[in-house]
């Protein structure tokens, strides 16, 4: 029996407040009925507690009266109705259709909150994830199950780079395979991008999206990625894919938070944010992975936006501790007019030793990463000394590193926005290829027979 309330004492911004009622629960839905309007106004419960609630409201409050207005809980909380027919579909931030295709046929209706995996259940991610763009298939290697979020900054192509993630990514083994795309707090251009590069390409028909514009409610931006990530669950461990959830920008999320926090009237954290950031993140981040006896996979790519480049805000640095590394982008490169502007140095993945290697990508993967590292950091060196010092005084060696660096930067970081590079026969002969330009004595890192092999005259 639902349960009907003319107890609304409140209104103020998103938020409205009801006494006097029973057995109401946290994230419950409420529907909120206004005199002399037909549609009922979604709400769900903030806080609960001695007869009074506390509801967030999913839309705009304007217009709002108190007097004659009913609340309605609902006794359930947000859900998102599922089958395989989600696969080439296009969601809100609220779960509804918006591609002007009909509803879908639920199988079954899940609750959006999920649960982090149980430690005691996580299988280990270890099998290889191709994204076609080697700065991350070589060196900072995606593994199946893995969190690698992208740290971006404003202006920076992150955009077109989850465009390209979502349309290349693939696993070599031939598993089924789909992508689950949430965009939250993005224009009305960064919306109609994605879906009009997703469906050029025909990579809808693998994907899922769900689209959360920046006029969109605040609540909901919290709800967009809880919802894809209950898309990826039901599609990894129900029909035994292996889904790469995609989630852009964790940036307007956190400031959703920030704004939700705020309005409940919430001590804040450090640079206003609360301070359960790290606690609610890890709420996203900890629902990827592999569950033993399962087949199916829930890998995150989370991208992000650091404001003002500052990789110790908030934002960023508490990510970077739930995480398995980061991919960092350049605003340097970017400068120079390099696509993707990948930031080699500062980039990491945690867990690639366990996706390459024979059987996985090639015997010679870690060697030739190795190489090329340690080769561009010592590169980048030289280049800052040559600045201070002038190139006469470099030695051949350095000279060798110097053009090393450059032509890195070049070949191997730039490629085209369409360009999908196999690992075997791109990224690695690729690689190959740029370390001949290197006297051989300096080839430390890899091996001498796969340099009789590989490195072919």
């Amino acid at each position: 029996m639902q349960k009907e309330y003319k107890t609304i004492t409140s209104i103020a911004g998103p938020l409205m407040v009801v006494e006097g009622v029973e057995g109401v629960k946290y994230e419950e839905l409420v529907e909120i009925q206004i005199p002399g309007e037909k549609e009922v106004r979604l709400g769900k419960v903030l806080e609960a507690s001695e007869g009074r609630a506390l509801v967030q409201m999913f839309e705009s409050t304007q217009g709002t009266v108190t007097e004659g207005a009913k609340a309605r809980f609902l006794g359930e909380t947000m859900k998102l109705g599922v089958s395989e027919d989600i696969l080439g579909r296009v969601f809100n931030g609220a779960g509804k259709p918006i591609d002007g295709q009909p509803d879908i046929i639920p199988e079954k209706r899940l609750d959006i909150s999920g649960a982090a995996i149980n430690p005691y259940s996580r299988d280990y991610p270890n099998d290889f994830i191709q994204t076609g763009i080697s700065t991350i298939d070589c060196l900072n290697t995606l593994v199946r199950g893995q969190k690698l979020p992208v740290f971006s900054g404003a202006g920076l192509p992150h955009n077109r780079i989850a465009a390209m993630i979502a349309r290349q990514a693939k696993v070599k083994d031939g598993s089924d395979f789909a992508v689950v795309f949430a965009a939250m707090g993005v224009t009305f251009e960064e919306a109609q991008f994605f879906q009009s590069e997703f469906e050029k390409t025909g990579a809808i028909e693998k994907a899922v999206l769900f689209v959360n514009t920046a006029d969109d409610p605040v609540v909901e931006r919290i709800a967009t990625p809880r919802l894809a990530l209950t898309a990826a669950e039901y599609l990894a461990y129900e029909k035994e894919m292996h889904v790469l959830v995609i989630l852009t920008d964790l940036t307007n999320y956190a400031e959703a938070l920030r704004e939700v926090s705020a309005a409940r009237k919430e001590v804040p954290g450090r640079r206003g944010y609360p301070g359960y950031l790290y606690t609610d993140l890890a709420t996203i981040y900890e629902r990827a992975g592999r569950i033993k006896g399962k087949k199916g996979s829930v890998t995150q790519i989370p991208i992000l936006t650091m404001p003002e480049d500052d990789i110790t805000h908030p934002i960023p640095d508490l990510t970077g501790y739930i995480t398995e590394g980061q991919f960092v982008l350049s605003r340097e490169l970017h400068r120079k007019g390099i696509f993707p502007p990948a930031d080699v140095l500062p980039s990491l993945s945690r867990l690639k030793d366990k996706g390459i290697g024979e059987g996985k990508t090639r015997e010679d993967h870690a060697g030739v990463m190795n190489q090329l590292y340690a080769s561009y950091a010592r590169g980048k060196d030289v280049r800052e000394l040559a600045v201070i010092l002038g190139e006469a005084a470099l030695d051949e060696v350095d000279r060798a590193y110097m053009k090393f660096a450059e032509a890195f930067e070049d070949k191997y970081i730039r490629q085209g926005e369409y360009e999908d590079r196999e690992i075997d026969t791109g990224s690695l002969d690729l690689g190959w290829e740029l370390l001949k330009i290197l006297p051989k004595s300096e080839l430390k890192r890899v091996k001498e027979e796969h340099i009789a092999k590989y490195m072919k005259d």
